[in-house]
Formats: C-alpha cells, sequence, structure tokens
C-alpha cells in the first residue's frame, strides 16, 4: 500500500477525470436532444429530468451488489467493467431516434455505472490512513476538472456537429479511461473467500452505525441539491439572455465554472479538513451552498450568474472531501468498501430525485424557486449539522 498509493491515485485521477468528460459531453444538453433530435415538444423539462433520473436510479439499486463483489474480487476489475460498459452505453446512444428506445439506452447505463464509486473506494482501501483526507480531496477533483472541460468541449461539437457526434466521442474516452486503468493501477486486494454478503445484511451492519447512517442522508440530500438544476439549466441560460442557437455553448461555460471552483479548492479542503476536523469543513461547506444558491435568485445576467456560480463551487467543493473522509473514519477498514458502495447509493438516489424535482418545479413553479428551495434546505442541513455535533461533543466531555 505504501508503495503503490500515489501511483493508483495519479493514474485514477486521470481515469476519472476523462470518464467524466465523456459524462459531461452530452449528459448537460438532454434538454436540448430531446427537443431537436428526437421531436419532443411537451413537458420538455419533465422528460429531461426523467431520462436523466432513470440511469442514477438503476446505478442506485445496483450499487451495493457490485460493491460487493468489488469487496470480494478487487476494485479493479469493477472499473474495468464499468468503463467498457458505460462506453457501449454511449455509443448505443448514437443510434437512438425515439424517446423509449433512448430511455432504454439510459437503463443499460445505470445498469453499467460504478466507475467513480469503484474508484472513491480503491483510493480509501488502498491509501494509508494518513493521508486518505489528502487522496480523497485530490480524486473529487478528478470529475470537478472533467466538469469544466466535458461541457465545453460537447457544447462545441453540438454546435458545429450535433450531439450524436459528443455520443461516439464519449464512447472513445471512457474507452481510454478503462485502458489506463486495466495498465497503470495496482491494488493491493486480499481475496475475501467466504460467501459474498447481501446487501440486506450490509445495510444491517451500517444502521448500527448512527454516524455513518447521518452521512448517507447528508449524502442523498446534497446529491439532490447538485442535480435539481441539471434538467433547468440549459433552458435557464436562455431565460437571462443566452442566444438560442448557442444554447450549448453558453450552458457548458456555467456549467464549467463550478469544475474550475472545485479543481482550485478540492485538495485544499482536503488539506484543511485534516487539520481542522471533516465536520467543520462539511459545516462551511454546506453553509457555503445555501448563500450561494439564495443569491443566484437575484442574478438575471449571464456573466454575473457565471460568476456566482463560480463562487459557490469555490465553498461547496468542500463537501464530499469531507463526506468521504467522514465515511473512512466512521467505519472499519473491511467494511469501508461497502460503506462507500451504499454512500453512492444514496448519492444516486439523490441524483435520481434532484432532476425529477427540479425538472417538475421547474415547469410548474419556475427555475428562481428551485434555488430558492436549494438554498434553504442546504442552510437547514448546516445548522442541523452543527446542532447534532455540538451535542455529540458536550456528550463525549461530560463522559
Amino acid at each position: 500500500m505504501e508503495r503503490y498509493w500515489k501511483r493508483n491515485l495519479h493514474i485514477l485521477w486521470l481515469g476519472l477525470f476523462i470518464s467524466h468528460i465523456a459524462y459531461t459531453l452530452s449528459v448537460p444538453f438532454f434538454p436540448i436532444f430531446l427537443k431537436n433530435d428526437l421531436g419532443i415538444q411537451n413537458r420538455l423539462e419533465m422528460w429531461s429530468g426523467i431520462s436523466i433520473s432513470i440511469s442514477f436510479l438503476i446505478s442506485g439499486l445496483c450499487a451495493p451488489f457490485w460493491g460487493s463483489l468489488a469487496d470480494k474480487f478487487g476494485k479493479k476489475p469493477m472499473l474495468i467493467r464499468s468503463g467498457i460498459g458505460l462506453a457501449l452505453a454511449h455509443f448505443a446512444n448514437y443510434f437512438v431516434y425515439d424517446l423509449f428506445t433512448f430511455i432504454l439506452v439510459r437503463i443499460f447505463q445505470g445498469l453499467m455505472a460504478g466507475f467513480g464509486p469503484a474508484s472513491i473506494a480503491l483510493v480509501g482501501t488502498n491509501t494509508p490512513v494518513k493521508h486518505v483526507g489528502y487522496a480523497l480531496g485530490v480524486i473529487s477533483t478528478s470529475t470537478a476538472a472533467g466538469g469544466i472541460i466535458g461541457p465545453l468541449v460537447g457544447g462545441v461539437l453540438s454546435h458545429w456537429m450535433g450531439l450524436r457526434v459528443c455520443f461516439v466521442a464519449s464512447g472513445l474516452i471512457t474507452l481510454i479511461s478503462a485502458l489506463i486503468v486495466l495498465v497503470g493501477v495496482k491494488e493491493v486486494h486480499k481475496r475475501l473467500d467466504e460467501a459474498r454478503i447481501s446487501v440486506f445484511k450490509d445495510l444491517k451492519h451500517a444502521a448500527r452505525n448512527t454516524k455513518l447512517m447521518g452521512i448517507f442522508g447528508l449524502t442523498l440530500l446534497v446529491s439532490t441539491s447538485v442535480m435539481i438544476m441539471e434538467p433547468l439549466l440549459t433552458l435557464y441560460v436562455v431565460q437571462i439572455g443566452g442566444s438560442v442557437d448557442k444554447a450549448t455553448l453558453s450552458s457548458g461555460i456555467v456549467f464549467s465554472a463550478v469544475g474550475v471552483a472545485t479543481v482550485i479548492m478540492g485538495p485544499r479542503w482536503g488539506i484543511i479538513g485534516g487539520r481542522i476536523g471533516y465536520e467543520k469543513v462539511l459545516f462551511i461547506g454546506l453553509i457555503g451552498g445555501g448563500i450561494g444558491n439564495l443569491l443566484q435568485l437575484g442574478v438575471h445576467h449571464l456573466i454575473g450568474f457565471g460568476i456566482l456560480r463560480f463562487s459557490y463551487g469555490l465553498f461547496f467543493a468542500a463537501v464530499f472531501p469531507a463526506l468521504n473522509a467522514l465515511i473512512v473514519k466512521y467505519t472499519e477498514a473491511d467494511f469501508r468498501g461497502r460503506a462507500v458502495s451504499l454512500n453512492q447509493s444514496s448519492s444516486q438516489f439523490g441524483i435520481v430525485v434532484g432532476p425529477l424535482l427540479g425538472g417538475f418545479m421547474g415547469g410548474w413553479l419556475g427555475i428562481q424557486f428551485v434555488f430558492l428551495l436549494t438554498g434553504v434546505t442546504l442552510l437547514g442541513a448546516a445548522w442541523k449539522r452543527k446542532v447534532g455535533y455540538a451535542k455529540h461533543t458536550d456528550q463525549k466531555l461530560l463522559g
């Protein structure tokens, strides 16, 4: 472990970076693909939310199963399995010409998902404990960096050549990420010879750990808040002054702003968390995310909106590294892989709920109401976490 953890961290960072470029080449622009290529005119927000959510619903249901296999056979085989499967799903989208087939392909993509969770689990279990916070902070920047490049490249490609070209590019890029893992990652894994532990037993085991269950619940909430704007942001960019003809390019730039902020601050929050505690870093991130969402209510200019999204990202970059580090802190070593997978299920369900809520509420009540709801919810979560942590600290001191 001491020998390979830095090498694995660098290679997995690159693999996740590339795979997330592939993902964000096309997914942020689903509303435009549904409207222009598949002919969906009515209830566009709703179908955009459903098409994004369905894949994550399936992925969330499957995550504990893949995590259990990862604990038995290793995380690296799960990475390769996911990379190849996701590449096939991206290629399949090129041949889609109706809504029903598109939904089927999205379901298949959910079945094949798991590249990110397996990468995080491998880093968490193959990194010395004293370096885990730093490593998880660094790995968190990979998807953020990919989220910078992907929307920009996807916006340009789709503007010039159409979104179907983006699907082909996504498939090729995902295959490259799988190849990088196959060749470069060296996993230190102790094979478990006993029968695979059931998902229900994993849940029962986790339920006895109240701190871990609290992290799962917060991950669900945070993931929902992140994804609630996914089916709406491209449409909102047009509303506040973006050109309809250049909607993918303009929204790609806005999507990238948060990624840039996360790359800048993600590793730093990991280091800060190691110094002052991950609970405090988590609180800061939630406060920043809540205030950032509320401030977006008053911005109606494209450039100002992009700047505010960047500022919001600087603080919200603290949240996921802190959550991942707290999972490692609150679980024993032989359960961490499954704990990460269960947490990923929470995240996936949040990603399912987020686009659905955003799609329905954005079309019904307006996009600005979504900003208001998200901001208030994150501030409420920060307050509850702060009160609970203070109470636990007082009990510990009294004990």
